[in-house]
């Protein structure tokens, strides 16, 4: 198992989903994983210890298995299925370690309130993750560089914009040096 950790939670702004990002621990990769708004929240609130005046449903989940004696070891992200992705819960009681299936959501807020290690399996991990820059083939990262520097220099369009506006001014006729061109009477 690979372990990762929480790189950050995104928010989608053309649909309500959110995104987890998970980073791996000991190397460069990023596993994102599609999660709802509410599992966001519940594992932003964990992330920044936010203090809630009641238990939100992974503090009370937490709080049924320690009054049972069970404790969480470490969440695992298990599989990937037509694009679903398959946690595991890992808790230990008496002696004896016991996984619960989780959707992978529920499982980082349990593993953030618990503070235990997230571990990917490595077949989830070399099929969903990403390495930034690198994902891209030598020969499209090669001809984008070169792209660039064949590309003529930006043209600076703010200035052309505001010389509409400036040629516009001009071409008004305010003659505000006319004794009979004041300004409007606010009273009237």
């Amino acid at each position: 198992m690979i372990e990762v950790v929480i790189d950050s939670v995104r928010v989608n702004l053309m649909s309500p989903q959110r995104l987890v990002i998970l980073r791996e621990v000991r190397g460069e990769r990023f596993l994102p994983i599609w999660v709802g708004p509410y599992e966001a929240e519940h594992i932003t609130i964990a992330l920044q210890e936010v203090e809630v005046s009641r238990p939100l449903t992974h503090d009370l989940i937490r709080n049924f298995l320690t009054s049972f004696n069970a404790r969480i070891v470490r969440v695992e992200i298990v599989s990937l299925r037509d694009d679903i992705f398959y946690g595991n819960i890992v808790v230990e009681q008496g002696g004896r370690e016991m996984g619960i299936d989780a959707r992978p959501s529920d499982a980082i807020a349990l593993a953030v309130r618990a503070h235990v290690p997230i571990l990917v399996d490595p077949t989830v991990m070399s099929a969903a993750s990403i390495v930034p820059e690198k994902d891209l083939p030598e020969s499209a990262a090669g001809q984008q560089s070169k792209e660039r520097s064949a590309a003529p220099p930006p043209v600076d369009e703010s200035s052309e914009r505001l010389d509409v506006f400036k040629d516009f001014i001009d071409k008004l006729d305010l003659d505000l040096d006319k004794p009979d061109a004041s300004p409007p009477d606010p009273k009237t």
